[in-house]
């Protein structure tokens, strides 16, 4: 039987003339973990060493079993500060070792600490065009000023909140009539898009810095997407 991508241990993958090892992740939830499926469901070449989860009735633990994907719980409840989560969720995934740690609807603010244990290693999905409307309830925030686009963006998480080095954004257009649950819904299914995207591009070593802190992707350009939405998309 064909082994799926995020099944793979160990494994290695070439593209014209090089060859990489195959990066590992975790990924984290608090919930249903929607776009934790939609990076399972991408069959990227990533080894997805475990699903962490801060709640241990979580939706998306289920899900990632159906995967095959290991499970872990580091219930918040369970600690006192927000500091001792920190230290028990960093030592959680130090067993594990990942490349990457992929936020995807984990529900917790980050220490500066913890951020730091992991400099330019910790990727989040954010559902607005940052550095417009960070923190919560982005949609609301968008209803209100009046704003004609909006989106959603994948960026490098750093300890100044929704505030770290962009990878990849994409927008669509709010429409007359448009109440959160409507708007929150179109960006939702470009944000199943862009983070696959996102990790294709950090797995494969395609994103580089600026001296400026800037992410830069190698062979990248602006395409009009399908219907009303438009991506950065790669020139192949």
């Amino acid at each position: 039987m064909p082994v799926k991508a995020h099944q793979c241990w160990g494994l290695s993958f070439a593209f014209p003339g090089v060859t990489l090892i195959m990066q590992s992740i975790v990924i984290l939830i608090s919930g249903r973990g929607s776009n934790m499926e939609a990076i399972l469901d991408a069959g990227l070449r990533l080894n997805i060493k475990a699903v962490i989860s801060n709640r241990p009735d979580a939706l998306g633990l289920k899900s990632a079993t159906r995967h095959g994907i290991a499970t872990r719980v580091v219930d918040h409840k369970a600690y006192r500060s927000r500091e001792a989560f920190d230290a028990a969720l960093g030592a959680t995934i130090d067993q594990l070792a990942p490349d990457y740690i992929v936020l995807a609807g984990f529900m917790r603010v980050l220490t500066p600490a913890f951020v730091n244990r992991y400099p330019r290693r910790i990727v989040n999905i954010h559902p607005s065009l940052l550095p417009a409307f960070p923190g919560l309830h982005t949609h609301r925030q968008a209803l209100a000023a009046g704003v004609k686009i909006h989106g959603a963006t994948v960026h490098f998480v750093t300890p100044d909140l929704d505030h770290g080095p962009i990878i990849v954004q994409a927008a669509v257009p709010v429409m007359r009539g448009d109440d959160e649950a409507a708007l929150a819904q179109r960006v939702l299914a470009i944000e199943h898009r862009i983070y696959p995207q996102a990790l294709t591009w950090l797995t494969a070593g395609r994103i580089a810095f600026t001296p400026n802190d800037v992410v830069e992707i190698r062979g990248i350009g602006v395409s009009l997407g399908s219907g009303d939405q438009f991506l950065l998309v790669p020139k192949e």
